[in-house]
């Protein structure tokens, strides 16, 4: 009798932790972090391309640091991202509750 009193609270723990890997996961790959974290990759390697440009790369650009503005607007869009899923984080998804199958109809059938 102790094993059955329990197995409410077991299964409420299984779909609890479930929730939890299903929470994780979707926080985990939400697109924006996944589209900030690669503007922000991209943006340092950008960035310090265009530091270190020599005066042959900046000639062709018509004398305009382009791989350091661009470098330095990738960052600043990388950074927009990751602000906004800071500020507006995913929203958990609830675990509704599903009438059990072996409850049967909940009102008695009319005549």
């Amino acid at each position: 009798m102790s094993q059955e009193s329990n197995r409410p609270d077991d299964e409420q723990l299984a779909q609890g932790e479930d929730l939890e890997k299903v929470s994780a996961a979707a926080r985990l790959f939400d697109v924006r972090r996944v589209i900030g974290g690669l503007f922000v990759v991209y943006g340092v390697i950008v960035t310090l391309l265009g530091i270190f440009d020599n005066s042959t790369e900046i000639d062709k650009a018509q004398g305009v640091r382009i791989n350091l503005w661009m470098g330095l607007a990738m960052l600043a869009l990388g950074g927009l991202f990751l602000l906004w899923l800071r500020l507006s984080p995913t929203e958990v998804p609830t675990a509704k509750a599903e009438p059990d199958a072996d409850a049967g109809p909940r009102e008695p059938v009319g005549n």
